[in-house]
């Protein structure tokens, strides 16, 4: 199976741990389309919602969480771009392309604790679910090259509630951080 597909059937799942991360009792109805399988959520109140993006909002404000989206105007658009970024390049990228989106993300992440402003958005949780196969697969070299990726990357899996049962990241604050910064 392609590294493509992998990702894709794993939307799903991503789906039902953004439902835990925002506290969301009631698991949702999901079920996929096409041959990219495509996530769908079945509605009893109106038509079915299609998309990892649409259906993440949706949630979003299901939760009464819509802080997580931005609490500016400047922040929704940048959280909508982090958004469509995980879908179309993230989640449609080959295995040679990884190295070239990590360099990317490590540039943007230099000088900042969240993808979107100074708050954990649904950019952050996304991101995070897309990129955790990659990181995990990741060595300790490749993890210290990208570095502002990798120290991101704890931060987002020690934010309460986000990890859930995907395995933790082991990274080496040793040599990852300068002493004395934990």
């Amino acid at each position: 199976m392609a590294l493509r597909e992998l990702r894709q059937l794993g939307q799903l799942g991503q789906l039902r741990e953004l439902e835990k991360c925002l506290g969301l009792r009631t698991p949702s109805k999901y079920a996929t389309q096409g041959g990219r399988k495509v996530p769908v959520l079945q509605s009893n109140s109106g038509p079915a919602l299609v998309g990892l993006v649409t259906i993440a909002s949706h949630l979003v404000h299901e939760a009464k969480r819509t802080e997580l989206l931005g609490s500016s105007a400047e922040q929704r658009a940048v959280v909508q771009q982090w958004l469509e970024y995980r879908v179309t390049r993230l989640d449609s990228c080959s295995k040679d392309e990884v190295k070239v989106i990590l360099k990317e993300l490590n540039q943007y992440l230099e000088d900042k604790v969240y993808l979107a402003g100074n708050s954990f958005t649904l950019a952050d949780a996304l991101m995070y679910y897309g990129i955790h196969h990659i990181i995990m697969d990741l060595a300790v070299q490749e993890k210290e090259r990208f570095l502002n990726v990798t120290r991101w990357f704890d931060h987002i899996q020690h934010y309460p509630g986000v990890r859930h049962h995907l395995g933790p990241v082991v990274v080496l604050r040793n040599r990852v951080y300068p002493s004395g910064q934990h």
